[in-house]
């Protein structure tokens, strides 16, 4: 029930965000704004998203998951009504950064994956965050054709507020999640003797911590980038909008076992080599990628190559955040990891919008997109996967 609650919650969740690409060029042709407008606002939603996860975080942790996701699925809901509506940069920024950024800090990676990491013991736990991630990576393959399906039949206003009533099934699924982790015995809490000011002082003081959280800040940079900016640059390119949903899609199908076999992988093998790895593959695609002229076959190895390494770091991360620190405020301080991702985000969906609008194309982008993934495998290989030592009462 927890994998089923936790894996149904990021497919919609995360599914219905990676959509967000394909509706870039049809709001910026129809209102008149540049790509710049509309890529501020997912930046904004990015930012949004990073900067209260840790306060949704730190609810679940004292409050428990269900109240957080409950309402950032309302959240979410309301901001895709808002993005539907909006006649106005101001009011798209509204809803796109400020409510839709809100909804996934409640619904998205830190709660969830907390409460799955929580369920399961140092054993299985990786494994049992790859599962999840699988599921929404599924989102992602799943929910593309749909969307694109719905932007052909009801336009990208009404196709937003079709995906407005499906992120308003994360409420029920959020208050079965929280039933469902109340109910499993929950493993030895490492790190239980912490106080939330302790743990967050011993995350501040190990440079792992850092490095983790350096390298997550380039992985949020490029999914953002190429997200939002690969159906626009293939366009560009000469390929169509139905190349792009497909590549955006194929990456979501790979990513299913990506994700599952990072989980995997982090269970034998030492978490920061793995994450080493998959920074060092993001890398070479997307350098091979640029290099070669554009192609529906070289479309679709990258897409394949990319999917492989898209979203498996974030369980990976998660994971080695409770190895090393425990499971008592497993939400929090992966959410503090996570705001780096967010940050990464923010920069990656704006700077793709402003390379574009000031130079015409996305290549300064894409080569920034491919530096950054070498720097992530370096910073990862350092990082110390023993056990931080735990602060007990009263030496907060």
């Amino acid at each position: 029930m927890v994998l089923g609650c936790a894996g149904a919650a990021l497919l919609l969740s995360l599914g219905i965000r990676q959509s967000f690409g394909l509706f870039l060029l049809p709001i910026s042709m129809e209102r008149g704004w540049g790509r710049e407008v509309v890529a501020l606002a997912l930046a904004l939603q990015n930012l949004v998203w990073g900067f209260a996860q840790p306060v949704a975080g730190a609810l679940a942790d004292r409050y428990g998951a269900a109240r957080v996701l409950i309402a950032g699925g309302l959240a979410y809901a309301a901001g895709l009504v808002m993005m539907a509506l909006a006649s106005s940069p101001l009011e798209l920024g509204l809803g796109a950064g400020l409510l839709i950024g809100l909804g996934q800090s409640g619904a998205g990676f830190g709660v969830v994956l907390g409460v799955v990491g929580k369920s399961f013991t140092d054993r299985n736990r990786s494994f049992a965050l790859g599962c999840v991630g699988a599921a929404g990576s599924f989102g992602q393959f799943a929910m593309l054709p749909g969307a694109q399906a719905l932007i052909n039949a009801l336009g990208w206003a009404g196709a937003l507020l079709a995906l407005a009533a499906l992120a308003l099934a994360i409420v029920p699924l959020g208050s079965a999640l929280g039933a469902a982790a109340r109910s499993r015995p929950q493993p030895e809490a490492a790190g239980a003797a912490d106080s939330l000011r302790a743990a967050l002082a011993r995350a501040a003081a190990h440079p792992g911590f850092w490095l983790l959280s350096a390298s997550v800040f380039v992985c949020g940079f490029q999914t953002a980038f190429i997200m939002n900016h690969l159906p626009a640059y293939l366009v560009d390119s000469g390929l169509s909008a139905h190349d792009g949903m497909t590549a955006l899609a194929l990456i979501g199908a790979f990513n299913i076992a990506g994700s599952y076999g990072a989980g995997w992988l982090g269970g034998i093998y030492p978490k920061r080599l793995v994450l080493a790895a998959i920074y060092l593959l993001r890398a070479v695609g997307i350098m091979t990628f640029v290099l070669l002229p554009i192609s529906t076959w070289t479309l679709w190895i990258f897409a394949s190559l990319m999917g492989a390494a898209w979203l498996g770091t974030i369980p990976l991360s998660n994971a080695l955040v409770a190895q090393v620190f425990g499971v008592r405020y497993l939400s929090t301080l992966f959410s503090l990891v996570f705001l780096a991702h967010q940050i990464g985000s923010s920069l990656g969906v704006w700077l793709g919008g402003a390379v574009f609008d000031a130079a015409g194309s996305y290549t300064a982008a894409w080569a920034i997109a491919g530096a950054l993934g070498l720097l992530a495998a370096l910073v990862c290989l350092p990082i110390d996967e023993s056990a931080a030592p735990i602060a007990q009462p009263g030496h907060a």
